[in-house]
C-alpha cells in the first residue's frame, strides 16, 4: 500500500479539523460584525443576537479540542502534521476570545442604549466603527491566511495590527478629552472605551492566529517577534 493511500484517513480527519475551526472563526466574524453594527447603529436586538452567537462560539471550541486530541489518539502525526494540530490547538481559543471581545462590544451597545447619546459621542462612534472594521479586516485575513496556507497573507496581517494598535491609540486619547470636556459624556464614553479596547484585543487575536500560520508553514515559532525579525525569518 503506498504512503498516500496510508494517509489518506489522516488527511481527511486533518482536513475535517482545519474546516471546523474555519467554520468556527466564521461565527466570530459574523459576531463581531453584528457587535460593530449594534454599537453603531444602536441596536440593542443586534446586540442580544451577538450575546446568542458566543454560546455556538464556545460549543465550536470544545468540539474542535476533543476531536483534536481523539485525532491524536488515532493517527500517527508526522513533525508537520503535529505542527498543524498545535497551530489550531492554540487558534481555536483565540476565535473563542475573539467572541468574548465581540461580545462585550454587544453588552457596551446594551449600556449605550440605557445611557443615551449626547450630541460629543456621535464623532467617537465614527471612530469605534473605522477601528471596528480595521479588526474585522484582520480577523477575516487571519482566517483566509489559515485556510489557504499563505504566508504572506499572515504578515499582512501583522502589519495592520500595528496601524490598529496607533488607531486605539489616537481614539482613546480623544475619548479621554472628551470626557473631560463635557461631563455628561463619562458613562457612554467609559463604554466606548471598552468597546475600544475589546476591538483592539481582537487585533491581537488575530494577529495571534497569523503567527500560528507562520508556524505551521514554516515551523518557525515567531511569537513575541518584531515584525522586522518575522520577515527575516520567513523570508
Amino acid at each position: 500500500m503506498s504512503e498516500s493511500t496510508n494517509r489518506a484517513p489522516l488527511d481527511a480527519e486533518l482536513g475535517q479539523l482545519s474546516a471546523q475551526l474555519l467554520a468556527m472563526g466564521g461565527l466570530a466574524e459574523s459576531q463581531l460584525s453584528q457587535a460593530l453594527y449594534a454599537i453603531t447603529r444602536a441596536s440593542g436586538e443586534t446586540a442580544s443576537q451577538v450575546l446568542e452567537l458566543e454560546r455556538r462560539v464556545n460549543a465550536g471550541e470544545v468540539a474542535i479540542e476533543r476531536e483534536l486530541w481523539a485525532l491524536v489518539a488515532r493517527q500517527q502525526p508526522n513533525s508537520r502534521d503535529l505542527r498543524l494540530l498545535i497551530a489550531v490547538s492554540k487558534m481555536v481559543r483565540d476565535i473563542e476570545r475573539i467572541g468574548d471581545e465581540a461580545s462585550r462590544v454587544a453588552r457596551a451597545a446594551h449600556r449605550l442604549l440605557g445611557h443615551g447619546l449626547v450630541g460629543p459621542l456621535r464623532e467617537p462612534l465614527k471612530a469605534i466603527a473605522s477601528t471596528g472594521q480595521m479588526a474585522l479586516r484582520e480577523l477575516r485575513q487571519a482566517l483566509d491566511a489559515f485556510a489557504r496556507q499563505d504566508v504572506e497573507l499572515a504578515l499582512a496581517v501583522l502589519r495592520s495590527d500595528e496601524l490598529l494598535d496607533a488607531g486605539f491609540d489616537q481614539l482613546l486619547r480623544s475619548l479621554v478629552q472628551m470626557m473631560g470636556d463635557d461631563p455628561r459624556t463619562i458613562s457612554s464614553g467609559i463604554d466606548l472605551i471598552f468597546a475600544a479596547k475589546a476591538l483592539e484585543r481582537v487585533g491581537d487575536h488575530a494577529k495571534n492566529l497569523a503567527e500560528q500560520v507562520i508556524y505551521c508553514v514554516k515551523g518557525t515559532d515567531v511569537r513575541h517577534t518584531p515584525l522586522g525579525g518575522v520577515e527575516a525569518l520567513v523570508n
